[in-house]
């Protein structure tokens, strides 16, 4: 075969160019002849053509035991004839190798080399590791071990943080898969290159969630302030590097350009203007420095002033609980208690972070299991949404929302909320993976959302006061350990009283994404604003999509409710699901109506949760047509394509 040809004549060309770099088997893997590899070479020589063509490519050959998945990568700047023959060099080293360090036949059938300088990859294997689009065997490379000075290593770490999600953004909606791009550096005077790719037989949501989750690993594997590093993986790869572009291509997304009149400033050297301007400098500034002194020093009384109404608010509210409140489940611990069930708030017993503080496990002596919010004590926020916690206490008690067990305080430094310990973590966790969403069957995610309905009827409706959540997403519904949703975090809730419709605010919270058009642009709040993002819950856990990503359709890019919208204009609802409805079908079909109604233009528009309830429950209901919703005109260029899932909270002008 042509192929084997190849590999005998490349057997004595491979030289240390082209050698292979962390790959799973420490130099190759010997192989005698049989059928698995028979069947190995017959895939590549498939594989490797496709490639030659598209940059990459995936396939089976063979049956039963001697069946091979394959799955080859050539940099999307790479031609042709280069890719092939690394390719074939990749798999010669692979097959052929023989040092000490290998495995053989008996041992591991699986292969996976990064190979010459990360431009070509190769992974085979008799385990089925292309349905699941696991990124394992991955890498980490440092490429540059010199790191920026500790000064602007945060402006550092910002700025490639900016540049790579912005070319993940370009990935997910290009065909090729492939992105480069540059930034500016101004700090050290330097341009930082990156590229981002994925296998091209990956679907876009798969190939987003791929580099998403290098992105989220990115600092723990790497130093602060690194100057180069790539991260490699079976299906995606990512790779920045300072003042050099390790690519051939031009075309790149630049986020800024070097500013010429800088270049043009140093070279001024007019004695005379120079010291009229640096007198005028020098005056300019002392007279700013002085603004921002006397502006400063009013800012810092205000605080001060805030901050001991803020604490004394919620030692009030504490001291009543002490002394006997309204809910006799709650309980004040003692910081010793709380320490020592964390594990003395170990890194091992961390959960995450959030904006309130970072949140930790533990188990009290008693054997209860609870999760531990502790108050960052710089953060006023995290001082607003205690307070806004506590103070909901005594009024929220339903089996769909997560409960509150008590709180902690010792002195003005620490202050930390008790909660009941979910075992299955939050619904985001499983409905963004597609190997966790496996776990929540149709019934599991029908019954999800029902709960959730639930309880968000019960704060709008029957608790001792309307509540409306404000940050209802899916990283706040927790799952206990029969996957019941339980709503989490009251924090940014606002109370309304009995015969307040709606409100007005200046300070908009909440996540991008979930957040109705009334109150982004216009602050105002109603339970409507809850009903909005419950709709846009439900086309997550429907899709199994993000709402801040956007979606092919028709040779164009859509946010999630317009792709949603356009599915269901076309009679495609089905092709938006996450897996075949099965028996379902009725129930997901009516799911989908009920959250495009959740999520139209007008808040008026919308129904109220106790009708999203009555037509979720009731099978022969007739529901209203819906009509285009909110954000359908959402129109992002290919370089401008941004997903996130961050809470925000903005001031509007009034």
């Amino acid at each position: 075969m042509l192929l084997l040809c190849l590999l005998v004549l490349f057997l004595s060309s491979a030289s240390s160019a082209g050698q292979a770099i962390c790959s799973n088997n420490n130099g190759g893997m010997y192989m005698p002849n049989n059928t698995y590899k028979s069947n190995l070479i017959s895939l590549s020589e498939l594989l490797f053509a496709s490639a030659t063509e598209e940059h990459s490519a995936t396939g089976t050959a063979g049956t039963d035991s001697d069946k091979v998945y394959g799955a080859v990568l050539c940099r999307g700047d790479s031609d042709g004839s280069s890719c092939h023959k690394r390719l074939a060099m990749a798999l010669n080293e692979a097959i052929n190798s023989k040092d000490s360090g290998s495995y053989s036949l008996q041992s591991s059938k699986n292969v996976t080399y990064y190979y010459d300088q990360y431009q070509t990859q190769i992974s085979f294997s008799d385990k089925d590791f292309l349905s699941s689009f696991s990124n394992e065997p991955r890498c980490t490379i440092d490429t540059n071990l010199n790191s920026v000075t500790a000064t602007v290593t945060e402006r550092f770490e910002d700025l490639v943080t900016k540049l790579i999600h912005a070319l993940t953004d370009a990935v997910v909606s290009r065909a090729d898969k492939y992105a480069v791009g540059k930034v500016w550096f101004e700090e050290t005077g330097q341009m930082v290159y990156a590229l981002a790719q994925c296998i091209q037989d990956m679907p876009y949501e798969r190939c987003a969630v791929c580099l998403d989750n290098i992105i989220s690993d990115r600092q723990s594997k790497i130093s602060a302030g690194q100057m180069g590093a790539a991260f490699l993986g079976v299906w995606c790869t990512l790779r920045y590097e300072t003042d050099t572009q390790f690519f051939t291509d031009t075309k790149m997304i630049s986020l800024n350009e070097l500013p010429t009149s800088k270049m043009h400033f140093f070279r001024w050297n007019n004695a005379v203007l120079v010291g009229v301007g640096g007198f005028l400098l020098v005056l300019f500034i002392s007279c700013l420095v002085f603004h921002i002194w006397i502006n400063t020093q009013r800012r810092r009384e205000q605080a001060v002033f805030k901050l001991r109404r803020l604490y004394l608010s919620i030692q009030i509210a504490i001291d009543l609980w002490r002394m006997g409140g309204a809910n006799p489940e709650f309980s004040l611990y003692d910081f010793s208690q709380i320490k020592e069930a964390t594990n003395n708030f170990s890194s091992g017993n961390k959960l995450g972070h959030g904006g309130f503080g970072p949140v930790y496990k533990g188990r009290l002596r008693s054997g209860l299991k609870i999760a531990v919010k502790r108050l960052e004590t710089s953060s006023l926020q995290g001082l607003l949404e205690f307070q806004n916690e506590i103070q909901l206490i005594a009024k929220l008690q339903h089996k769909n929302l997560v409960k509150l067990l008590g709180c902690c305080t010792q002195g003005d430094r620490e202050k930390m909320l008790v909660y009941e310990y979910m075992e299955n973590k939050s619904l985001d966790y499983f409905i963004f993976d597609m190997v966790k969403g496996a776990q929540l069957n149709w019934s599991k995610r029908l019954h999800i959302i029902d709960g959730t309905a639930q309880g968000l009827l019960y704060l709008h409706n029957y608790s001792r006061l309307c509540v409306v959540h404000r940050d209802l997403k899916a990283s706040n519904i927790l799952l206990d350990s029969v996957m019941n949703p339980k709503i989490l975090d009251f924090g940014m809730a606002r109370i309304f009283c009995s015969n307040m419709a709606e409100s007005s605010t200046t300070r908009i919270v909440g996540t991008h994404g979930y957040i109705p058009p009334e109150y982004a642009f216009e602050g105002v709040c109603s339970i409507k604003t809850d009903v909005f993002s419950f709709g846009i819950l439900i086309l997550e856990i429907i899709t199994g999509k993000r709402t801040a990503h956007f979606y092919l359709y028709n040779e164009r890019l859509y946010n999630l409710i317009a792709y949603a919208w356009q599915l269901w204009m076309d009679g495609k609802w089905g092709e938006m699901i996450y897996y075949p409805a099965g028996n379902r079908y009725q129930e997901i079909e009516r799911c989908i109506h009920v959250a495009l109604l959740c999520v139209q233009e007008s808040a008026e528009d919308r129904p109220a949760m106790e009708h999203v309830v009555t037509m979720l429950n009731t099978k022969n209901m007739s529901l209203p047509p819906p009509t285009q919703p909110a954000y359908f005109h959402v129109n992002p260029s290919e370089e401008e394509v941004l997903s996130c899932n961050i809470t925000i909270s903005i001031t509007l002008e009034r």
